[in-house]
């Protein structure tokens, strides 16, 4: 994800792996993590230039995630042009909210909501909380925030939101709890494992951002890949394709 680019001033140096590995979703129930994808937001458009949606098609991703919103008044400039060209593409869309948790998270809800116009649609994957952000809270505090958030999210589009986080922030800014796993879980470990490490008591992940720095036909520059685990089921019916 982005905002400041966290993920190049982690303390942490993370590995990439390949995307092309045969993954299980748990230790007891094997899953081929097919489903592939990228995640954008404004820093994969290089000097102002498009996507190009076919050609991610055409090099084998299902799948990208796209930032919306952040906090209370940013909107990705380009998120309506890669929505469409995407949709238009055969892609289906996932979009998500980076949260800033200084803030109200009631209007941060809805403006995502306003923007993104639902997430029913054909090609459409539920919506997105990207939590990587304490914006000064304790874990009680953020806890609090991040139910609040969702809840609010569920209400105005009608569909479980995913959360998106890493285990490192997971374990410490939200206190490692486990009242969130009724949520889909987007886990980002880039250690290069055979399974992402898996934090807040969820029993598996849903999907896992696998590297920072891949490079896909069509998108200028490095980019975040990701894998679906088949822990929500089948993709085409999770994604509304068809």
């Amino acid at each position: 994800m982005d905002s400041t680019r966290w993920r190049s001033t982690r303390a942490v140096a993370l590995s990439t792996i390949t995307v092309g590995s045969i993954l299980t979703a748990t230790s007891a129930v094997t899953a081929v993590a097919e489903p592939s994808g990228p995640d954008v937001s404004s820093w994969q458009h290089v000097d102002g230039r498009f996507i190009d949606w076919f050609a991610v098609k055409r090099a084998g991703h299902d799948f990208a995630m796209v930032k919306a919103t952040e906090g209370l008044s940013y909107l990705n400039p380009y998120f309506v042009p890669d929505s469409v060209l995407m949709r238009t593409a055969g892609v289906a869309r996932g979009t998500y909210h980076y949260a800033r948790p200084n803030l109200p998270p009631e209007p941060q809800a809805a403006l995502y909501a306003t923007v993104v116009l639902g997430q029913n649609g054909p090609l459409d994957l539920p919506p997105v909380l990207d939590l990587e952000n304490a914006g000064g809270l304790g874990p009680a505090g953020l806890i609090d925030w991040t139910h609040r958030y969702l809840n609010t999210v569920q209400a105005l589009t009608g569909r479980v939101p995913i959360i998106y986080t890493y285990p490192n922030f997971w374990k410490t800014a939200m206190a490692n709890t486990n009242e969130f796993t009724r949520y889909p879980l987007w886990i980002a470990d880039y250690r290069g494992n055979e399974q992402p490490e898996v934090p807040g008591g969820w029993p598996t992940w849903t999907f896992w951002q696998t590297t920072d720095a891949g490079r896909i036909p069509g998108i200028a520059g490095g980019t975040d890949v990701n894998v679906y685990s088949g822990a929500q089921g089948d993709f085409a019916r999770y994604a509304n394709i068809g």
